[in-house]
């Protein structure tokens, strides 16, 4: 199996990474992109970071900057085999995309996905972190996607609820803790009604749905704007 190389800037999380925000989308993103970068950062600030512990500086540039991790806004998926997805450059430094006429297509707004995208690629960065739930499986760290279609609103701007560090200690007694951040999850591993979790058991990785509605919505939707699907299309020696 092909081996990673070290990763130190994401190991050391001693000092916040700077992220920077590019805008590579003929698409209509829906808001002015600068208000979109300050809700993204106001998002961070104010209720991931104190969840998560995982603050960040938002900036806006034409281009990469070294050192920097990126979150990137391109029309459709870059190439073939890209599904959507954040993963790692060959510098170490974690990398997100937005696929915003694919997020248009399914009706989403473009802010949804971006703020899905920064959480994720915060909470796991390396995008390798898994929990053991109570039914014996692995659950991927992905703390948007049991919360999908949950929103809320920041300056006018909706962004993507997300769950907290208590909704993957499977110890937890229901009701005994804060879950996510718009308090509708009641226990550990709920999937709210739009709502998806990826496993891992015994070599297969799946998914699992809230219900057979969005079992077969997610199928007849373009997830290539979700960067967490690559997990379940892809072996984790196979993500590049």
């Amino acid at each position: 199996m092909a081996q990673r190389k070290s990763l130190p800037r994401i190991a050391d999380r001693s000092q916040p990474p700077t992220i920077v925000c590019i805008n590579r989308a003929d698409d209509d993103i829906g808001v002015p992109f600068t208000r979109l970068v300050r809700a993204l950062q106001i998002y961070v600030d104010r209720h991931v970071a104190p969840a998560w512990g995982t603050p960040a500086r938002l900036v806006e540039a034409d281009k990469p900057i070294k050192g920097a991790w990126a979150l990137i806004f391109l029309d459709h998926a870059d190439k073939a085999e890209a599904l959507g997805y954040h993963d790692i450059t060959v510098n170490g430094e974690p990398l997100g995309r937005v696929f915003v006429s694919s997020a248009r297509d399914n009706d989403e707004p473009v802010s949804v996905v971006a703020s899905h995208e920064l959480a994720e690629m915060l909470v796991d960065p390396a995008d390798n972190l898994w929990a053991l739930g109570p039914d014996g499986r692995l659950y991927a760290y992905e703390i948007c996607d049991s919360v999908e279609e949950e929103h809320f609103e920041i300056n006018g701007i909706t962004v993507s609820d997300f769950v907290y560090p208590a909704y993957f200690e499977a110890h937890r007694r229901p009701k005994t803790a804060r879950f996510d951040h718009l308090d509708k999850v009641k226990r550990p591993f709920q999937v709210l009604p739009n709502g998806f979790l990826k496993y891992h058991d015994g070599g297969k990785v799946g998914i699992k749905f809230s219900s057979k509605h969005k079992e077969k919505r997610f199928a007849q939707e373009d997830r290539r704007y979700h960067r967490s699907e690559l997990r379940a299309a892809l072996p984790a020696h196979q993500r590049k």
